[in-house]
């Protein structure tokens, strides 16, 4: 129970570093990819099907696999600190 009760403001913390890591990750990605740096958006009219489906879908992969890397390196580091795996 405490360890869970520790993993929640770390999970919160962690995350939210995870998501700006997974950004930097996917922009880094989408121009080594050959792309601008203009990612097209679902909403962009100008953009085509072509265009905005690839791009979700690697950002999508992209955002899943940092965050699975971050939740399990955290609750690794719980468990190290504690003993106990959150969950």
């Amino acid at each position: 129970m405490a360890a869970k009760m520790l993993y929640r403001p770390v999970g919160i913390l962690v995350g939210m570093a995870g998501g700006a890591l997974a950004s930097a990750v996917f922009r880094k990605v989408w121009k080594a990819t050959g792309h601008d740096n203009d990612v097209p958006q679902p909403m962009d009219e100008h953009r085509t099907w072509r265009e905005v489906l690839p791009a979700a879908a690697l950002q999508g992969a992209i955002f899943a696999l940092v965050k699975a890397a971050v939740d399990r390196g955290g609750a690794t580091g719980v468990r190290r600190l504690t003993g106990t795996w959150p969950g």
